[in-house]
């Protein structure tokens, strides 16, 4: 069969020689002692106390993890390769070592003598952080008894599997019935359960995507390989908001945690330069000024070029035609470059009037002042749609030192608005371009 119906993908499925285990075989995979049985309850006789959070010394992966890691929890972590899922990982598994106690690290794909001489780089010291190099089920699950940890670490899934399966690591059947071992581990014992789990090309965690449905939280580690920074996004999470959003910074120190990131995005900006407009855009409940920035270039071919980096690309194309067609400016014949500073991915439609605000900036090469920050989603009509938590962007501009911002018409008052920022309301891309860019 070539494509599954279940998910519907092609070349997923696989054939499998179910067997009874062997007396050998079950006891490699044996469950760790305390996994019990679970039986029915009512539900006026659950209990309701919320058990605390193991507080992580790292206020931007608390921020991503709901407030603190959830004991009995279990977390999914994927990204690109050489995007720093370990290294971050080896630092949550030291300074939680320290703080709660006894953390399993257990790695497929490196050794216990790799994963020291990273410790030492990063400056690591953890008594009770150990290392586990197995890649056996069942092995691993020996070790969880008699170390007991608060806290295990698998990196990553994908090299894990166990004797009662007939087929190689890594394949949908092992990565499937090693996750929910560990699931049930999880949730009969308290421990934490965090896996690392590689991206195929298409950027989603390899599966496919069964991992996502059996763990409580998912994040991927996002950033450009040649850029510094590193977003760690919350995709699913049973104990807090999705969506959130913390920034680090790769150093040699390690991951870096950026308490700031507006000032970061901005640090490098030339403020006398045309086509270049600031986006106050949300990532979870966390506002981000970044710098959209511009070119139009006449074209030397037949069909121009539209480039966009850190933008969907369709995004591009229906803010070139709006602008083509409501504003007057003649696109067909230009080239297009868009590019978001820092490495992100910004596809909230919040940013389409920076983005239409620095083409214009560019086309007629004049300078957006430097103390304006740029707000709303534009329509096919070229009018300026309202965005959610304008109160919050704002007061994050007007933090960071912006005097004025150019917002959607708002039906009515809202509170909360910063007092000392000049506020400037329009309906249309035209009113924008002539409240920022006059002739």
């Amino acid at each position: 069969m070539g494509k599954c119906p279940n998910c519907g993908e092609f070349n997923t499925m696989e054939q499998v020689t179910v067997q009874a285990p062997t007396k050998a075989s079950a006891k490699q995979n044996r469950q760790p002692a305390g996994v019990v049985r679970a039986s029915a309850q009512r539900l006026s006789e659950v209990s309701t106390e919320a058990q605390d959070r193991y507080r992580v010394p790292v206020e931007e992966f608390n921020r991503v993890m709901g407030g603190g890691i959830v004991p009995g929890s279990i977390t999914l972590i994927g990204g690109e390769p050489g995007i720093g899922k370990s290294t971050l990982m080896a630092q949550i598994a030291a300074v939680m070592a320290n703080d709660v106690g006894a953390v399993l690290y257990v790695s497929g794909e490196e050794s216990a003598r790799q994963i020291k001489m990273r410790a030492d780089r990063l400056g690591l010291q953890a008594p009770d952080l150990f290392l586990l190099t197995e890649t056996n089920l069942g092995n691993i699950f020996e070790q969880v008894n008699q170390v007991d940890p608060h806290i295990l670490i698998i990196d990553s899934i994908q090299t894990v599997y166990t004797d009662q399966l007939d087929s190689s690591p890594g394949l949908v059947s092992q990565v499937r019935e090693c996750a929910s071992r560990l699931q049930t581990l999880a949730k009969s014992t308290g421990i934490t359960v965090f896996l690392i789990g590689h991206v195929t090309k298409e950027g989603t965690i390899a599966g496919p995507r069964v991992l996502e449905h059996i763990v409580d939280t998912v994040l991927y580690l996002e950033g450009d390989p040649f850029q510094a920074f590193r977003l760690l996004r919350s995709v699913k999470n049973r104990f807090g908001a999705t969506s959130e959003v913390g920034v680090f910074e790769m150093q040699g120190a390690g991951m870096v945690e950026v308490p700031n990131p507006s000032e970061a995005f901005l640090a490098e900006r030339v403020v006398n330069s045309s086509g270049s407009a600031i986006a106050v855009t949300m990532e979870g409940t966390r506002p981000l000024l970044v710098e959209v920035q511009a070119l139009t270039s006449p074209t030397n071919f037949g069909n121009p070029r539209r480039t966009p980096n850190g933008v969907d690309m369709n995004r591009l194309l229906l803010i070139s035609a709006v602008m083509s067609k409501r504003v007057g400016l003649r696109l067909h014949e230009q080239d297009i470059f868009i590019n978001i500073i820092g490495g992100l991915k910004v596809g909230e439609p919040a940013s389409d009037l920076a983005m239409a605000v620095a083409l214009a900036s560019s086309y007629f090469d004049r300078v957006v002042p430097a103390d304006v920050a740029v707000v709303g989603e534009v329509g096919l009509s070229g009018e300026i749609r309202a965005v959610s938590q304008l109160a919050a962007r704002l007061n994050e501009a007007a933090k960071i030192g912006f005097k004025r911002a150019i917002v959607p018409r708002m039906r009515r008052k809202q509170d909360g608005l910063p007092p000392e920022m000049q506020i400037i309301t329009v309906r249309n891309i035209r009113e924008a371009l002539d409240a920022i860019l006059p002739a």
